[in-house]
């Protein structure tokens, strides 16, 4: 693949103009030299357009840093917003699977931790849903507007990570959009990763405070957030988090007749 055509499959992964395209893959692979080793930087350089050469051009050992850190700086370098970078990021990641070979991509997968798997072109994973379309499923449930859905949202999955071991919040991280990430680790901060017991009701209860809203919509809302979270996770996955719930927790687990 040439630098004309690796360009071009950014511009139609990402729908957005040449120049902006240009900019993301500049951004993408200057902060992807930062993230892996120089070894593994030479060798990809090796199999793309010697154009793209230069962005990949790194003297320091790699740094260790999450995907939310490496869209981050994706975004800083391109002076685009989270939503943006993370749209250009995975891009440019579908333009390296199509240009260099199965074997080269695989080491560079090698190098990136398990939380980067919504970037990767191949293998197995799953589409990750956007944040945006994740609060407008629970909106549409709980009858709420977005900021409203947001925030319920936000509740909901801290108080989660709460309840579960640190190792399946880590799982949940992995598929699911950047935006959503923070309560997540909120909550796994909170209790070091130990999942804390507590009943359905001290759960609700939970997330009544953190939204500020009655308990009875507090209820209706982790409804809403689960039963979408239920839809965006892969069934094993879904399993293994709800597997340490006790029965009560049903009633949050399964949704009314027509959502």
């Amino acid at each position: 693949m040439d630098y004309k055509r690796f360009i071009s499959a950014v511009e139609l992964a990402a729908d957005v103009g040449w120049d902006e395209a240009r900019r993301a893959t500049q951004a993408t692979l200057e902060t992807l030299a930062e993230r892996i080793s120089q070894g593994e930087a030479r060798d990809l350089a090796e199999q793309l357009p010697p154009e793209l050469a230069p962005w990949l051009a790194t003297n320091t050992p790699a740094e260790r840093f999450d995907v939310d850190e490496f869209i981050r700086r994706v975004g800083e370098r391109e002076g685009v917003d989270i939503d943006t970078a993370e749209n250009h990021a995975q891009a440019v990641f579908t333009a390296l699977g199509q240009a260099v070979s199965p074997e080269e991509l695989a080491d560079l997968l090698s190098e990136l931790p398990r939380d980067f798997t919504p970037l990767v072109p191949r293998g197995p994973h799953v589409d990750v849903v956007t944040a945006e379309g994740f609060v407008r499923r629970v909106a549409d449930r709980a009858g709420l507007d977005d900021d409203g859905a947001s925030r319920a949202t936000e509740a909901v999955l801290e108080t989660l990570a709460e309840r579960i071991a640190g190792g399946d919040v880590d799982d949940l991280i992995v598929r699911l959009p950047l935006h959503l990430h923070p309560p997540l680790k909120r909550g796994k901060e909170h209790t070091g990763g130990k999942a804390v017991r507590m009943s359905v009701d001290e759960f609700v209860s939970r997330v009544a405070e953190r939204e500020g809203v009655p308990l009875e919509d507090a209820r209706e809302h982790a409804r809403a957030v689960l039963t979408t979270l239920r839809e965006v996770v892969p069934d094993a996955e879904f399993r293994d988090v709800t597997a340490q719930l006790p029965r009560e927790f049903d009633e949050l687990l399964s949704p009314r007749v027509g959502s």
